[in-house]
């Protein structure tokens, strides 16, 4: 996937396996993890100082909402994507149109909407 490959990612989730498992599959799309976090404090520091090109949001970071983050990264002009689990908590009315992605997902509903959000970025 041409457009995609190549591509920055800070990838904010609090689940180590999780985060593995995602941190391969965008490996497998051709993006490169830059940088990650597991709490919204070193999250918002990173979104804050490091140069990438879009975020992989988790919503839940053990208990706390990454929305501070996707503020930092509307303000920086970033495009990012927020993952849920099921049953997990819904989204700020303030980033409800926001792109998200329910977790499990698969490699092709990631790369179709890192796809989407790079060809059209919604922030």
């Amino acid at each position: 996937m041409a457009e995609i490959s190549g591509t920055r990612v800070l990838l904010v989730e609090d689940e180590g396996l999780v985060a593995l498992m995602i941190e391969d599959m965008l490996e497998e799309l051709g993006l490169k993890v830059v940088a990650s976090a597991a709490h919204v404090s070193k999250a918002c520091e990173l979104a804050t100082k490091t140069s990438f090109d879009l975020a992989l949001l988790d919503v839940n970071l053990a208990g706390e909402l990454v929305f501070p983050v996707a503020r930092i990264l509307r303000d920086r002009e970033i495009p990012f994507l927020f993952s849920t689990g099921y049953g997990g908590p819904p989204l700020d009315e303030e980033f409800r149109d926001a792109p998200a992605l329910g977790k499990p997902f698969s490699i092709e509903q990631l790369s179709e909407k890192l796809g989407t959000l790079l060809r059209h970025p919604k922030l």
